[in-house]
């Protein structure tokens, strides 16, 4: 069985093909395009690669997004699936007031890292950093409840937001400095110490929530620019939607084969 998973932002769309729908596993072929392409995949990225007998993707981007890329995936006999957040699955029992309201790409995400940190710190609490277009820091406790999280605006939104109400802002991307004393410098530090603020902020409300130190999981596009700058233990993890969507879909296959025990039954 080829599976693939398909992660699709407010930028950009991300692929991986693997070769089963396993937790860690290396994928096959892997790529990425930004939204405006979405329509040349069949014929550019996906043209060659073995059809996959399964997909699952999440898309935060809109419906007529998601119309775009199931017109793609007309190149395959492959039934398209989204994800769409529960109450419970996979290990994580969603705590949002309205639990389908909450953005597909977080609840994957948190389950990606669910299981992420079953693998090594069974029970530890998980702060899920998401750091793109926009940024998501999310409280993950270590029985798997999802406890709540914040939503600011990324890099980018923050600087338009500033040039479109301030006037003569328009200046290129500066470095992070202590003390910054140029406008451009100003204006990128401004930025990063924004969402590194509300970063270690959240840690220390899930610190006090759970009475351990939790883990620190660092994803998205933009996550790079930031991980520098924290001044806490913390890991980048690039590939943590796509852990979701593969943990997501082994847990489904076993449910439907029969292979899930009663205990795991009652988790999802």
């Amino acid at each position: 069985m080829t599976f693939l998973a398909i992660d699709t932002g407010n930028t950009r769309l991300k692929w991986a093909l693997y070769a089963a729908a396993e937790v860690g596993a290396e994928p096959l072929a892997s790529g990425a395009v930004f939204l405006e392409t979405i329509d040349s995949l069949a014929e550019d990225q996906w043209h060659d690669l073995p059809a996959p007998t399964r997909m699952l993707g999440c898309v935060v981007a809109g419906e007529a997004v998601r119309r775009r890329i199931e017109e793609q995936l007309e190149l395959w006999d492959v039934a398209p699936r989204w994800v769409v957040p529960s109450a419970h699955e996979a290990g994580v029992t969603n705590r949002y007031e309205h639990p389908m309201r909450l953005g597909a790409d977080r609840w994957v995400a948190l389950i990606g890292a669910h299981a992420h940190i079953e693998a090594s710190t069974p029970g530890n609490a998980a702060l899920v950093v998401m750091i793109g277009t926009a940024v998501t820091v999310d409280a993950l406790a270590g029985d798997g409840t999802f406890l709540g999280g914040i939503i600011l605006p990324g890099h980018g939104i923050m600087l338009r937001a500033l040039e479109g109400g301030t006037a003569g802002l328009r200046v290129p991307t500066g470095d992070v400095v202590p003390f910054p004393a140029n406008t451009s410098d100003a204006l990128t530090s401004g930025g990063t110490f924004a969402i590194s603020g509300a970063i270690d902020r959240m840690r220390r409300h899930l610190a006090a929530s759970s009475g351990q130190a939790p883990r620190v999981l660092i994803t998205g596009g933009a996550g790079w620019k930031v991980s520098p700058h924290l001044d806490m233990q913390h890991e980048l993890v690039e590939s943590l939607i796509f852990d979701g969507l593969l943990r997501i879909e082994q847990q489904r296959r076993a449910i439907q084969n029969g292979e899930a025990d009663d205990r795991l039954r009652q988790r999802m």
